[in-house]
């Protein structure tokens, strides 16, 4: 029963910091979305979810967009999607540094570009092999997108896997090399090439967060999946067999 006279969207003090983390954490995970769907799965009212939403705006961690029109709209403002700026994603920390920026010049520097792109191919194949046998057990490209985006999430990615179309759609919503990717793309270009060698089809990058966009975005088509032997995949993705 509530108590007349309470504000009944008000968060208790001690419960805002963590209460406004969890609100960064959904728009990083489906952003852009809307603050009601936010209020709904954090067992808020909209009016509280919004409070935090616009704080994280006047600090420029998060920023809105109009939502598409699907059909015909009554009067009244159209809803506003938010999401979280490159300052908002960054509260969730970063898998690099400034060392990591320098280490890589350097072997720019030393080997060339080739070099840089063998160990982006090494790094990324390790990364696959930790996770091949759980995505390419699944039967179809549906469930092998979601294995990717169950793999991706445990390595700090935070991604998801949805149906768009003729294909499944992979969303990166962090990357925790966007900075250095952003220098060195080589970095995303053997990661791609690493999705297409574990889904056993030919994947497109349509938008990546090192080049400025809100989300990592990877089309993978309904195809039949084409058998790939260990060794193929390493080099597929710039690395080489064990």
């Amino acid at each position: 029963m509530k108590n007349t006279g309470t504000d009944s969207t008000a968060v208790p003090a001690g419960h805002d910091g963590r209460t406004r983390h969890s609100v960064a954490r959904l728009l990083l995970e489906q952003g852009p979305v809307t603050a009601a769907a936010v209020a709904e799965q954090l067992g808020l009212s909209p009016t509280a979810v919004r409070r935090h939403i616009d704080a994280l705006v006047a600090d420029g961690e998060a920023t809105s967009r109009e939502a598409p029109r699907r059909g015909t709209r009554g009067r009244g403002r159209p809803a506003k999607l938010f999401l979280l700026t490159e300052q908002g994603r960054a509260r969730f920390g970063h898998a690099y540094d400034d060392l990591a920026v320098a280490a890589l010049r350097f072997l720019a520097e030393q080997g060339g570009e080739e070099a840089v792109r063998a160990f982006a191919g090494r790094r990324v194949a390790a990364f696959v092999d930790r996770h091949r046998a759980a995505i390419v057990a699944q039967p179809d490209a549906a469930g092998r997108a979601k294995a990717l985006a169950s793999a991706l999430t445990r390595e700090g990615y935070a991604a998801s896997a949805r149906h768009v179309g003729a294909g499944e759609q992979l969303c990166q919503h962090l990357c925790p090399v966007a900075h250095v990717a952003a220098e060195f793309p080589q970095l995303c270009e053997t990661e791609t090439a690493a999705f297409a060698a574990v889904l056993g089809t030919h994947v497109q990058r349509l938008a990546t967060i090192a080049r400025g966009d809100a989300v990592c975005t990877t089309h993978i088509p309904n195809t039949p999946r084409t058998t790939l032997g260990d060794a193929e995949n390493r080099t597929a993705v710039g690395g080489e067999p064990a």
